[in-house]
């Protein structure tokens, strides 16, 4: 059973490379539920798909230095940006896919974290528009 370990993950956010910030992605995208169950269905449940939609999560470690993290994510509050992100920062190919798209940046979190904590930023993206998926 092939196995896989996530070690150079790569995350970009309107064409610039935030993988050097991020400790933590996650694309997740699902599909509505519609149920067309019917008296004809005799009595099992009929589902077809609906609408489609995604969320790209990020967690960040944070830099608030000139032309760093912040400096790069707040003038996006708001916007729509383009996104990819691949498993590994190696070329697009059939066994290192791409996955692009849209999000909205519907929220940033400057300053996050405890006491004697790591300078975090945890974000959470809704996708606008389709999702691709490349090997090429």
């Amino acid at each position: 059973m092939p196995k896989m370990v996530l070690l150079a993950e790569y995350v970009a956010l309107n064409g610039t490379d935030l993988s050097d910030y991020t400790k933590k992605g996650e694309l997740t995208t699902k599909v509505e539920e519609k149920d067309v169950t019917t008296y004809g269905s005799q009595g099992w449940k009929e589902l077809l798909g609906g609408l489609k939609s995604g969320e790209l999560g990020l967690d960040f470690l944070q830099d608030v230095a000139a032309s760093a993290l912040d400096s790069i994510m707040w003038p996006l509050l708001g916007t729509v940006v383009t996104f990819e992100v691949r498993a590994d920062n190696a070329a697009v190919s059939a066994s290192n896919p791409s996955y692009t798209g849209s999000v909205l940046i519907n929220g940033w979190n400057p300053i996050q974290g405890s006491v004697g904590d790591e300078a975090t930023s945890g974000v959470s993206y809704p996708t606008s528009g389709a999702v691709a998926r490349a090997t090429a």
